[in-house]
């Protein structure tokens, strides 16, 4: 007998849900799980513009979408790590505080373990994320990660997306409903409970009484079955993260045919940070910030004198958030996915991240034989391992900054602001840098090698002097940098512009030439 799924609230997170659970568990066929989404048109997305990472490109694949479409239909361009501005120190005392986190890691150019050799100088004062990869070239001139005779979704420089959210959901949608998805477009009035405290049905304004096997919860922040109705509790993040709003604005070009930053740029403020997405036809730029530090008026002062003339008459939209978690996300027959269980904040990009991992583990752990009990346990220790640990990725950022010019930076460097955990690694790493050794491919988003560019990208020093005896391979570690800065000097011949490769793809599409990638 077919299962039948209930997804409440579209979105991108209630879009990617169904259109990769329609793919996986066969929405199309008659013995495949049937999904009914049911989402309001008086409850509006956001389109600022919105950053993704890396495994955005096997999602998009797996459910059937074009890359080409991404950019001709969701403004997407391509996004191949994050630069960070005025993140270490005082604007005051340095106007060169930059650093880069790339996508592209160092094992990608070379079989040598080339970080313990720049930790003991071998590459100069180079910084670690231009010493080990071409990438950082790329994205200095704002140059695209692949050729336009690429095959989709690959390339020889590891990359993810910048795309507006509210138009990538209604490209997800076409695919999802093409691929079995019923859509009804209606308002959730109530949702009844069965004896067992699972949910039995929810009532919509224009469709009635509305039941399925499986419920899934992609109301946002308002958590309308998750929260409301089932009180799963949530757990704040607030005494590590203090950024809990964002004020955001759309931004035209200047000139349409500008550069586009082939990365987000992100700047460091007085109580938080600003950050700045290049689409195909305009910026999304927006303050996040701390509302124990900043009010709404000086957070959009700051942020349009950021942005300078562009942003006089433009306006902002508020977005309010509690950096946290739900730590049962299923829940009997109801899941949480998306912002209705939990939100770090915009830095790295881990919102849609979420969602997708979510999509993917619950079409694993479906429950096809009725035991909700079993899945939904391994489902809910699995997401609240990804939300502590990239809660002290995002930490990291801000407890490592030397700043102090203000109370929000000085109050995120004390102490008792970062976990007993990420404490405890940072001391490991003053005498080894950060290893597979320390990461949970299960339940990890950022692996060892995002860790070792945000660390040396914030100045922090690991002291290897002890084994430098014992390290054999300097020339070759010399032979290799030298390599890799010839390659990053090739590169800037090798690929298009940026902005010159989105305009042909979205003029023409992808010419992907036979055989593969070349």
């Amino acid at each position: 007998m077919s299962k039948r799924v209930l997804i409440v609230g579209g979105g991108t997170a209630g879009w990617i849900t169904a259109a990769y659970m329609a793919r996986m568990l066969a929405a199309d066929t008659p013995g495949g799980v049937s999904i009914t989404l049911v989402e309001s048109d008086e409850i509006g997305t956001l389109g600022v513009g919105e950053g993704t990472f890396p495994i955005i490109r096997k999602t998009m694949k797996r459910i059937g979408i074009d890359e080409s479409d991404l950019i001709k239909h969701a403004d997407a361009t391509f996004k191949q790590g994050i630069r960070f501005n005025n993140w270490k120190y005082n604007p005051a005392d340095k106007s060169d505080d930059n650093y880069l986190h790339p996508f592209q890691v160092a094992s990608q150019h070379t079989d040598m373990d080339l970080l313990p050799y720049w930790l003991l100088g071998v590459a100069g004062d180079v910084p670690w994320a231009k010493a080990c990869s071409v990438q950082s070239t790329v994205i200095d001139e704002k140059l695209a990660p692949k050729l336009i005779t690429h095959p989709q979704f690959d390339a020889p420089l590891n990359y993810a997306y910048h795309f507006d959210a509210t138009k990538l959901a209604a490209l997800v949608r076409n695919k999802a409903t093409d691929t079995g998805v019923r859509r009804l477009v209606d308002t959730i009035d109530n949702v009844t409970l069965a004896e067992d405290g699972s949910i039995a049905s929810v009532t919509a304004r224009e469709h009635g009484e509305l039941t399925a096997d499986l419920y899934i919860d992609c109301t946002g922040f308002r958590a309308r079955l998750i929260g409301e109705t089932l009180g799963m509790p949530f757990t704040s993040f607030k005494k590590e993260l203090f950024c809990d709003r964002a004020v955001a604005l759309q931004v035209p070009y200047d000139n349409p045919q500008a550069g586009i930053p082939s990365c987000t740029y992100t700047t460091a403020k007085e109580a938080g940070w600003i950050w700045d997405i290049g689409l195909h036809h305009r910026r999304g730029v927006g303050y996040v910030y701390a509302s124990e530090y900043c009010d709404e008026e000086t957070a959009v002062k700051t942020l349009k004198a950021h942005i300078g003339p562009a942003a006089e008459d433009l306006s902002h939209r508020l977005l309010k958030f509690e950096p946290g978690y739900r730590q049962t996300q299923w829940h009997k027959n109801c899941i949480g996915v998306g912002l209705s269980v939990g939100f770090i904040e915009p830095l790295e990009a881990t919102g849609i991240s979420f969602a997708e991992v979510a999509a993917l583990m619950l079409c694993n752990l479906f429950p096809w034989s009725g035991d909700y009990e079993a899945s939904a346990r391994q489902f809910n220790e699995a997401m609240c391992k990804r939300f502590e640990h990239v809660k002290d990725f995002i930490k990291v950022h801000y407890y490592l900054s030397e700043r102090d010019d203000t109370a929000f930076w000085r109050d995120n460097r004390a102490p008792d602001s970062a976990s007993e955990y990420l404490k405890g690694k940072l001391a490991q790493w003053r005498h080894r840098p950060p290893s597979f050794l320390d990461i949970d491919a299960s339940h990890d988003i950022f692996d060892e090698n995002s860790w070792q560019y945000i660390l040396y990208g914030m100045g922090f020093k690991t002291d290897i002097s002890a084994r430098a005896d014992a390290l054999r391979f300097y020339d070759d570690a010399r032979r290799e940098f030298h390599s890799i800065q010839q390659q990053s000097r090739n590169a800037m011949t090798a690929v298009p512009a940026h902005r010159q490769l989105i305009n042909e793809v979205a003029s023409g599409g992808f010419r992907p030439r036979a055989g593969g990638r070349r």
